[in-house]
């Protein structure tokens, strides 16, 4: 029995369809419903009840499933067990990243990581949006935000601190904000997730919190349109400072109102399973290290940040 086979009876199981199944696997539909009948006459059961309408697992499905499930995993991780005490470095690497940040440094880190590692390919999945591991198809997820999730494995890259940033041309027009009650005369560029606009703005001095609901004439559920808008003068947009680095090192944007600080975050790397830790990964999370590292010691060379956020 051909382990690719088994491995598309655990999606057709997972999807309850052929035909989804073999789109996520970029198969043919026949070559999926040909692999199901080869496991199914070498078992001598049927896994599967089909009707016109749907599919579903019989009895000997059931069964047969998890205990497959589980044989898979632990093949898996006696080959990746063997990799990681050779030190290969190989394999796909399928990574959902943030727009901004994955679009301009991330896909060029990585890039650089393969010219390295030519055994390495790539699979990025972009997007603002919260992942689903289950359902999305990726193994990794680089994140603004640490796991909520005790069943997921997860490497602190670093501190990401929130920035205020404007251009210094709408400053000059529109006048510097100094406190959070400045804001009100100010356009805010907003980010938007699904139908939520954030346009309530929070800002900690010391141990003060204040909250600012702001007004503003543009929203986005993508991160990297909100900061062209900014580096455009539209307005005043709240942006991780990896996110705007360049920006804020070349003078494009400045950081506005600095002793009021936006919400901090951690930028993680996070999989769903120890399986999904390979050699590959272990050395593309020492190269994200490194990489934000080296950008945040910038910040704080120029004074944007403070040090303590390298410590």
């Amino acid at each position: 029995m051909l382990l690719e086979d088994l491995q598309v009876i655990l999606k057709i199981a997972e999807f309850r369809s052929i035909t989804a199944a073999a789109t996520d696997l970029d198969l043919r539909t026949a070559t999926a419903s040909a692999a199901l009948k080869r496991v199914e006459k070498n078992l001598g059961v049927e896994l599967f009840i089909r009707t016109t309408r749907n599919l579903r697992l019989s009895t000997a499905g059931e069964k047969y499933i998890p205990q497959c499930v589980q044989a898979l995993q632990m093949l898996d991780q006696a080959k990746q067990n063997i990799k990681s005490e050779l030190d290969i470095v190989d394999g796909e690497l399928r990574i959902s990243m943030s727009s901004d940040f994955g679009r301009n440094l991330v896909i060029p880190w990585v890039d650089e990581f393969m010219d390295i590692y030519p055994n390495v390919s790539l699979k990025a999945h972009i997007t603002d949006s919260n992942i689903d591991f289950y359902r999305d198809s990726v193994d990794l997820a680089l994140r603004y935000e640490s796991p909520d999730d005790a069943n997921l494995y997860g490497f602190k890259i670093c501190n990401v601190p929130g920035i205020l940033c404007a251009t210094p041309e709408y400053l000059d027009r529109y006048g510097t904000p100094k406190k959070p009650l400045d804001l009100a005369s100010h356009n805010g560029l907003f980010y938007q997730l699904y139908d939520v606009i954030n346009d309530e703005w929070k800002f900690l001095k010391g141990k003060n919190e204040y909250k600012v609901k702001m007004n503003g004439d543009r929203a986005s559920n993508d991160g990297e349109v909100v900061r062209r808008w900014c580096v455009a003068g539209k307005g005043l947009a709240i942006k991780s400072c990896l996110d705007v680095y360049r920006d804020l090192l070349s003078g494009k944007v400045v950081s506005v109102m600095s002793d009021y600080k936006p919400r901090s975050t951690e930028l993680w790397l996070i999989a769903p399973s120890r399986q999904s830790i390979t050699p590959a990964v272990r050395l593309l999370r020492d190269t994200f290290k490194e990489k934000t590292h080296r950008i945040l010691n910038q910040l704080v060379k120029k004074g944007i940040l403070d040090k303590s956020v390298i410590t």
